[in-house]
This record gives C-alpha cells, structure tokens and sequence, in this order.
C-alpha cells in the first residue's frame, strides 16, 4: 500500500477475514504517511501514523508490517520503485498481492491520489519482475514465481469480492485518530468513505471489492 491508511478504506475486513481463517499476511507500506494532514507536523504525522498502523495490523492479525520509507506525496512510477516493490516480493514471496487502485478514479468518480496511482501500477509490474530471474538480478535474491494473484481494492471496475459478513467490527478498529479523524487533511486531498462494495451484487450483505 502507499499509505498508513490505505487499508482502512475496504480491504482491511478481507485481511481479518483471511487471518481468521490462519493465512499469514505481511503489509508492505511504501511511505509513513507524513505528508497527509496539514495541520500536523510531517515528523509528529510519521510517528503516530507507523505506530497507529502497526497496532491496527495487530488487531487485524498481521505481525510483520515492513515500511519502505518513501517520501509520501511524491511516489514515482518508474524502474527504482518497481525495484524496491520486486525485491520485497521476493523476501515475502508471497501467493496473493493485494495492492490499492490505480485507475484514474475512485468508485463513485472522486479523482484518485497520485501516490495511488504510481505505487498501484508498480506493483502490478513489480509482481512480473519478481519472478523474471533476469531482472533485478543486483538484489540478490531468488526470483518468485509463486504469486498466484494481483488483487487491486477500491476499483472503479472491481471483478471479485470476498464475503466479509461478520469481519466488520474488527476492520472497523483499524481507523487511524489522526488520518480518519483529522478536520484537516492535506491540501488537495480527495475525501474518501468507506462502506461495503456491492453487496447485492456480491451475493453477501458484506463484500470488499478488488480487481
């Protein structure tokens, strides 16, 4: 994810549901958030957003959350992030990456975040990368070939759904008092809800949505 808060907006209910069910889950978050509210200092913003996100992954049951340290706001797509997103599939190696949406807009129409954009469509490649043996060959690192699926929450055109009837409450816990709380968000932010993804057309009374 790119930020401290990207789960909490509908795909945070599907981890507690897959933690539940005894699959273990690592979060990989490209920056600390820093940048996101602008009444607070970025230092003070960077240290409660890590704790809040570390706790909150602890509620959710993920034990190991690995921070890239990015600068937030001004994440690039380009070879050094699909290199740093490469290398971290390989150390996770994981079967399902589950990523933050890339397209141009939210569900509804509300224009997406850069920092989205660029780290979404990375690791849509970054997934390729790992598993080419001849790519990023300077990591060091065994290529991953294991990766059985690239799911991508909050998409405008989302294909799949996981039932998370029952999972909510323990989702809901994750949100940040600074980032989900905050009168002031950074200038030029989108507001975003949160709220169940179709659920009639999932099929449940409760679905998070990826593509």
């Amino acid at each position: 994810m790119a930020h401290p808060d990207d789960l909490e907006y509908g795909t945070s209910a599907a981890v507690a549901k897959w933690t539940g069910q005894g699959k273990t889950v690592a979060e990989v978050l490209a920056t600390r958030g820093e940048a996101g509210i602008d009444s607070m200092d970025p230092g003070e913003v960077r240290r409660i957003r890590s704790a809040e996100q570390v706790e909150a992954a602890r509620i959710v049951g993920v034990r190991e959350v690995e921070f890239l340290d990015l600068p937030d706001g001004t994440l690039e797509y380009g070879l050094p992030l699909r290199r740093m997103l490469a290398a971290a599939i390989r150390r996770h190696r994981p079967e399902v990456v589950l990523s933050v949406n890339f397209r141009e807009t939210f569900p509804g129409g509300g224009f997406n975040m850069a920092d989205h954009r660029a780290l979404g469509l990375a690791v849509a490649d970054a997934v390729r990368d790992a598993a080419n043996r001849w790519v990023f060959r300077d990591l060091g690192l065994e290529p991953w070939q294991g990766v059985r699926f690239a799911l991508f929450g909050g998409s405008p055109q989302p294909t799949h759904y996981v039932d998370v009837t029952g999972h909510l409450r323990a989702a809901s816990t994750r949100c940040s008092r600074t980032a989900c709380t905050s009168p002031s968000s950074a200038p030029g932010s989108t507001p975003r809800r949160s709220s169940p993804a179709r659920p009639r057309r999932a099929g449940s009374r409760r679905a998070s949505s990826t593509r």
